[in-house]
């Protein structure tokens, strides 16, 4: 049920993107007043969520660890499993960002005829999580030749460097092909594993339909519709330099894939996407493990004034007698 409200809640938006800009005729609200309004929504839930984790105190080291922490000379010390310094804690975040090293290490769990309980690699989900944010980064950097005339020679070359292996025309990019197959998998992944479709929730299935909708639509309007190429990069660059103009005969898919493009920029900060700002905030990661090195004090603890067993016993002496309890002093 979650992955059937998700998937019809993706449609209905769709559909009110069609419905507004083809029927209501609201072709400058969809075009420039929600993406704006999804950006600042973005920026502003974006600060607020950094802020608040930023503010978050942490008083001890709580990195999480499997490898050997450095202590005696003659111990081999694991640097990127248990980093005792700042440049080794950052070499692991780079490789846990980068290439999600300890998604690589996810082990598979099952429970078969017996009882045994088994233990394997599972790296499917390392793979389509990798292919998945890579060609996803790449598909919105080359984004931005509609937002710069000319466009800059690192994008062109992007380009090129992601549609190297040419088959017919228009050019197929890669990471297009790449997305949609990534996100195929997760989707399924979570529909036909029984025990991950039982904890799956909402927030779960709505954010994959709703990038599987952006590339399909995105897809479609490359290879299939051919929509017109000149008036959409007209309209991205009145967007990026602040001086909009909505063009007269932009297709109906370039609006819904706009729309749904907005709604995902605005819904990254209340939902779990906002881990791509998270991660590096993470205490169980971006910090060092050298608590026998050094002492952690915690600045948040207020000052206690003690209260001594002579003092408990001078202030409750009678009562402890009458209840027969053993005193130190008589």
């Amino acid at each position: 049920m979650n992955a059937i409200f998700s998937l019809i809640v993706v449609i209905i938006l769709m559909l009110l993107a069609l419905l507004a800009t083809q029927g209501a005729g609201l072709r400058c609200l969809f075009g420039v007043i929600i993406p704006y309004a999804a950006i600042l929504t973005f920026l502003a839930g974006f600060v607020l969520r950094v802020i608040k984790w930023a503010r978050s105190p942490v008083p001890f080291r709580i990195t999480t660890t499997c490898g050997q922490q450095k202590s005696l000379p003659w111990i081999k010390h694991n640097e990127l499993e248990n980093p005792s310094n700042g440049f080794s804690t950052f070499l692991r975040m780079l490789l846990e960002i980068l290439f999600f090293r300890s998604l690589f290490r996810n082990i598979k769990v099952e429970l078969k005829e017996g009882p045994k309980l088994t233990y394997g690699s599972s790296k499917w989900l390392w793979l389509g999580g990798l292919v998945f944010h890579w060609s996803f980064l790449i598909i919105f950097i080359r984004h931005f030749r509609f937002f710069s005339e000319p466009i800059p020679w690192c994008i062109t070359t992007l380009e090129k460097l992601d549609s190297f292996f040419q088959v017919g025309l228009p050019i197929i990019y890669a990471t297009d092909v790449l997305l949609l197959g990534a996100l195929t998998y997760l989707v399924l992944r979570r529909l036909l594993d029984s025990r991950l479709r039982y904890i799956s929730l909402n927030a779960d299935y709505f954010p994959l339909f709703l990038i599987l909708a952006i590339g399909c639509t995105g897809a479609w309007m490359r290879y299939i519709s051919k929509v017109d190429i000149v008036n959409i990069k007209q309209l991205s660059l009145g967007l990026f330099s602040f001086h909009p103009v909505v063009p007269e005969g932009l297709s109906f898919l370039f609006y819904i894939h706009l729309f749904l493009v907005s709604v995902l920029i605005a819904y990254i900060p209340f939902s779990k996407l906002i881990h791509m700002g998270g991660v590096f905030l993470s205490p169980t990661r971006n910090l060092a493990n050298n608590n026998r090195m050094k002492r952690h004090i915690n600045p948040w603890n207020p000052n206690v004034k003690m209260h001594t067993y002579e003092e408990y016993e001078d202030e409750f002496r009678e009562v402890m007698r009458e209840a027969g309890m053993p005193l130190d002093k008589e």
